[in-house]
């Protein structure tokens, strides 16, 4: 990785960590460290879990 782009990714990261959007390599990494025999979920169930964590419910939005 260049040394003139880690500033950008980092600004990234830090940008989806501050609205709340979790890091699918994250994720798989600590499955592959933590959970070797468990299958991990693709990209698509994985921010939909994780949008379901965060908003939760079922049947429409919140208000505020």
């Amino acid at each position: 990785m260049s040394h003139w782009l880690r500033p950008f990714r980092a600004a990234r990261r830090m940008m989806q960590a501050m609205v709340g959007l979790p890091s699918y390599d994250a994720y798989l990494a600590h499955m592959a460290s933590e959970h070797p025999d468990r299958e991990p979920m693709d990209y698509r169930s994985f921010f939909r879990d994780r949008q379901q964590a965060r908003y939760g419910g079922k049947g429409g939005g919140r208000c505020c």
